[in-house]
């Protein structure tokens, strides 16, 4: 969904992609703070991507 409001936020606006959708503006733009600032997540999300990075490796 993210890249979808990416894409047209030229065109349309963050804000009324993100009515559409039926997200909160506000999430786009967390995601996007966290996407350029990764000590922006949360904890439980840092954990997650080593999870994640591991559960890979082991695969």
């Amino acid at each position: 969904m993210i890249a979808f409001i990416d894409d047209h936020r030229d065109v349309f606006g963050v804000g009324p992609v993100c009515q559409v959708l039926g997200i909160a503006s506000s999430t786009f733009y967390a995601f996007k703070a966290v996407e350029r600032d990764p000590a922006l997540a949360s904890e439980r999300a840092r954990q997650d991507r080593l999870d994640m990075a591991a559960i890979r490796d082991a695969l």
